[in-house]
């Protein structure tokens, strides 16, 4: 295979997957990793990917992951319906106590509440206390902090979130990957994730498979600080395994 051809394939399991493996693509191009390295730098340096350990990821992944709500709730909506659909199985008995993070997957799990869901749900997240509010019973607590116009979602109130005991934590992530665990572009809203998980019994994360392997900024949790990863059909089976071998209860909705 001639280098060009290689590189585009290159290129388009980053998009697909949202990272590429120099280990996974040595071996499925019949390569050394040298080669792999080498293409991921000329591609780096064109500006078509991002390198991170062990790999690449799409050049634009952050500013992707860091767009409107709207814009991203228009992006794997088959996808965040089926992942938000089996979420649903995690709720705690009525009368429980749930964070919901800010995000398109957490925000449709939300619009699945029965109209008589009788929950304590802490989140913060404007659209989704908004929407618990006019449409169920539960008793909805929007904690407040500065408001970030792209994601909709309250940060700089890690104090109010390290205070509370919840019994499940349901979480969305950018990125999801063994070596750099779960992370987000924003530091300010990475330390709100990492509060939120802290403040759990149990934490569901809920994410599209385009973000598992692939890396942002700012890593607000590891994989040993989740309980279970619910995702689509689209994991590739490496990383499946990959999880699962690392104790990660994974869910393909």
């Amino acid at each position: 295979m001639y280098q060009p051809e290689r590189q585009k394939r290159l290129l388009d399991i980053a998009r697909q997957e949202g990272r590429v493996s120099v280990a996974a693509a040595s071996s499925q191009f019949r390569v050394v990793p040298e080669t792999i390295r080498r293409d991921l730098d000329q591609m780096a340096a064109k500006g078509l990917l991002r390198r991170v350990h062990g790999g690449a990821i799409p050049a634009d992944f952050d500013e992707l992951g860091d767009t409107s709500v709207d814009a991203r709730d228009l992006s794997a909506v088959e996808e965040k319906e089926a992942i938000a659909q089996a979420a649903l199985a995690y709720l705690p008995a009525p009368g429980g106590t749930i964070i919901l993070d800010a995000g398109t997957t957490t925000r449709r799990l939300a619009s699945k509440f029965l109209e008589g869901s009788r929950y304590t749900v802490f989140t913060d997240s404007a659209p989704i206390a908004a929407l618990l509010a006019a449409r169920t019973a539960c008793d909805v607590r929007l904690i407040g902090g500065r408001l970030r116009g792209t994601t909709q979602a309250t940060v700089g109130n890690v104090a109010e979130f390290a205070q509370l005991r919840v019994d499940v934590s349901f979480m969305g992530t950018n990125g999801l990957s063994l070596s750099h665990g779960l992370s987000t572009p924003d530091v300010d809203e990475a330390a709100t994730k990492a509060a939120m998980i802290a403040a759990a019994r149990h934490v569901v994360v809920l994410t599209d498979s385009r973000k598992i392997g692939a890396e942002s900024t700012k890593r607000f949790a590891t994989l040993d600080d989740i309980d279970v990863l619910i995702t689509d059909e689209g994991i590739p089976q490496h990383q499946l395994a990959e999880l699962t071998k690392a104790g990660v209860e994974v869910v393909r909705a």
